[in-house]
């Protein structure tokens, strides 16, 4: 058993180094305690390799892992839009840069990284190797230990960068790294037939019309008094 443990420790934080997950912990530690953040990795990443390795030792053969993935995306989008959607009076807190979170720091990290992982290679690596597992928990183990390591990595970054940078470019640039990722995994999994230029220009041109507003909000352009 600690062989699978080490084994699949290694294969996810290789696997996990650069990639979006880390991306994301940075981002959120700029935002959120690390504690909170970490907490909500663990937890995300927990449910989503045990998920996997069901799959891998029961359900393989049933899941459509495809249109998961499809699904996925659009709530990363959704995510990414609502994370720059600005309420009233929310302009003066970003000026202050003290706004609190909407939900709870741990629930929104656990139902990113849950959802981040869906479909993702990560998520595969866990499926194939529980399929030849002699302790799937070992695999488990392992896997949401390795995703913790990795992240921890971007938490300590975006932490130390998170005291130096304004509180409203933060929320600009988390919102669109989850608009991108989500853009990124769309043009991945959505079939060809779909994936035409007019239907791709049309489509960033919706979501730049959804986002200026909060971009304009969140920047708000003064004019100057001649």
């Amino acid at each position: 058993m600690i062989s699978e443990i080490l084994s699949s420790l290694i294969f996810i934080f290789l696997a996990e180094m650069g990639d979006k997950t880390q991306l994301l912990a940075l981002a959120f530690a700029t935002k959120y305690k690390l504690s909170a953040v970490l907490t909500g990795v663990f937890l995300g990443s927990l449910l989503n390799h045990s998920l996997a390795v069901i799959i891998g030792l029961y359900l393989s053969s049933f899941i459509p892992l495809n249109i998961i993935n499809i699904a996925t995306s659009f709530a990363f989008i959704i995510f990414g839009l609502w994370t720059l959607k600005i309420d009233e009076g929310e302009e003066e807190c970003l000026e202050e840069g003290k706004c609190p979170p909407k939900f709870h720091p741990i629930l929104i990290v656990a139902s990113a990284f849950f959802l981040g992982e869906i479909g993702d290679k990560t998520q595969l690596t866990v499926i194939t190797l529980s399929t030849s597992a002699r302790y799937p928990l070992g695999v488990l183990l392992g896997t949401v230990t390795g995703m913790v390591i990795t992240s921890s990595i971007g938490v300590f970054i975006g932490n130390k960068l998170g005291k130096k940078i304004p509180e409203n470019i933060i929320k600009l640039i988390s919102g669109l790294i989850f608009i991108l990722f989500g853009l990124i995994n769309l043009y991945e999994f959505l079939p060809s037939k779909y994936l035409t230029l007019p239907n791709i220009l049309f489509s960033l041109s919706i979501i730049i019309l959804i986002i200026y507003p909060s971009i304009k909000r969140i920047f708000p352009f003064q004019k100057q008094k001649h």
